[in-house]
């Protein structure tokens, strides 16, 4: 978001998802996300998918 210089509000009005839930994703308290979702925050942010998640192995 820094990178593209597009705020948490200006955000959510072109995907569609509330604040509250951009900024749990942002935090990552979110176990999972609809492909719908990620799809549009890619096209909002034009990036690709890879750029926005990160494995975490949590049994360790």
């Amino acid at each position: 978001m820094a990178d593209r210089k597009i705020g948490l509000n200006e955000l959510s009005e072109q995907v569609g998802v509330s604040n509250v839930n951009l900024s749990k994703l942002k935090n990552g308290h979110v176990s999972a996300v609809r492909f719908s979702t990620l799809t549009a925050l890619c096209e909002a942010l034009h990036c690709q998918p890879g750029d926005l998640l990160e494995y975490s192995d949590t049994e360790s």
